[in-house]
């Protein structure tokens, strides 16, 4: 089968949650016979087509961004000759440029729409927007949402829901770059252990003014691993709350990334809006047995994150009460460790990549059978 990946963008430009939920995807169902390519923009689209685990990246030069939708001249004819490629073309929602490139084509593929989240932020532009994501959304064969908590909470997918397929979003720890002893010292040496770990894009529903607000006044350790665009006004909030617990790491590579899971206390989540649909990061966190912090958004983070189980959940937008859930595990290394002792079960039980891609394979081969028959 002839599968194409189609997202605003992707490594090596950027990293974050879908980025990986890409990558797993990909990785667990070639060995199932599926062939992936992957069509996204590029800041620097040189070379033009690139290669990362294996899977052909074809990248389009991005032209502009409004609201944050990258828009690009040169994406129609590379979108067309893959969309001609392709079998069935798997978008990743939300990317209103992605809707437009779908409709001036009209590609004979089947079609699978992974919805990652509800439109949140841009409140105005979505009534402009609503006509074309109706027409894309009405178009899908089959919409795939990564939990029910998302699908119940969610009025835009209540709309479709006979055709929404939810399957859990998977990684593997094989496919992570792994740390050498020297690397775990050298990241050790540089912002130490026990710590809190958020890991991620600097993006406003990332709810990190709060985790900057819970941290003031105490003697916890936190260290921030990415970047985006809300560093600059983060880094200037740590200096008015005067903070000097806090380390801002910005981007860092595969194998730092599993070098600081592996030495923090837990990995905290602070999201306050619905866009955070699910937390690949909590994900990762589970995966290296350790404890979970998340907030209550209503999305798949509390299918993920068990209150009380796996780590904690607590009100979206409330720093003292995330202050005391992070003073709570600093103080109890037994209630930590039997946290992420459980994340680690939860995980193996129902976030494993194999499992994800076993699932997107059985969609792929049914939409496959129905064109055929």
């Amino acid at each position: 089968m002839r599968v194409l990946h189609v997202t605003q963008t992707y490594y090596p430009d950027t990293r974050g949650g879908i980025e990986e939920v890409i990558r797993q995807i990909a990785i667990n169902t070639k060995s199932l016979g599926v062939e992936t390519r992957i069509f996204a923009l590029s800041r620097n689209p040189i070379p033009s087509i690139i290669e990362i685990d294996g899977v052909k990246i074809y990248r389009a030069s991005l032209t502009a961004k409004i609201a944050s939708c990258g828009m690009s001249i040169t994406a129609l004819k590379k979108f067309k000759d893959l969309a001609n490629w392709a079998q069935i073309i798997n978008f990743h929602f939300p990317w209103p440029f992605m809707d437009l490139l779908s409709l001036i084509t009209n590609s004979s593929s089947k079609m699978v729409v992974t919805y990652h989240s509800d439109v949140v932020s841009q409140k105005r532009l979505l009534v402009l927007y609503k006509p074309l994501m109706k027409h894309f959304l009405n178009n899908a064969d089959i919409i795939v949402a990564t939990s029910n908590n998302y699908v119940n909470s969610s009025n835009n997918l209540q709309k479709y829901k006979e055709k929404v397929k939810t399957i859990a979003i998977g990684i593997n720890k094989k496919s992570y770059s792994l740390p050498t002893k020297e690397e775990l010292v050298k990241i050790k040496n540089l912002v130490g252990k026990d710590f809190f770990l958020f890991l991620g894009s600097m993006r406003k529903y990332k709810g990190l003014n709060f985790l900057l607000n819970a941290l003031k006044d105490t003697n916890l350790k936190c260290v921030v691993a990415g970047s985006g665009p809300e560093l600059k006004k983060l880094k200037k909030l740590a200096k008015n709350l005067k903070l000097k617990n806090i380390t801002f790491l910005g981007r860092v590579s595969d194998s730092e990334k599993a070098s600081l899971i592996e030495l923090c206390r837990a990995v905290v989540l602070p999201s306050h809006l619905r866009s955070e649909a699910f937390g690949v990061a909590l994900l990762e966190g589970a995966m290296y047995k350790k404890p979970l912090i998340s907030t209550e958004l209503g999305t798949g983070t509390n299918y993920v994150n068990i209150d009380g189980e796996t780590g904690l959940v607590v009100p979206a937008a409330d720093a003292d009460t995330l202050r005391k859930a992070m003073l709570l595990l600093d103080g109890d290394k037994d209630l930590s460790k039997n946290m992420g002792q459980a994340a680690f079960r939860r995980y193996n039980k129902l976030f494993k990549g194999s499992l994800m891609g076993v699932q997107y394979c059985k969609i792929y081969r049914s939409l496959m059978a129905n064109k055929n028959g």
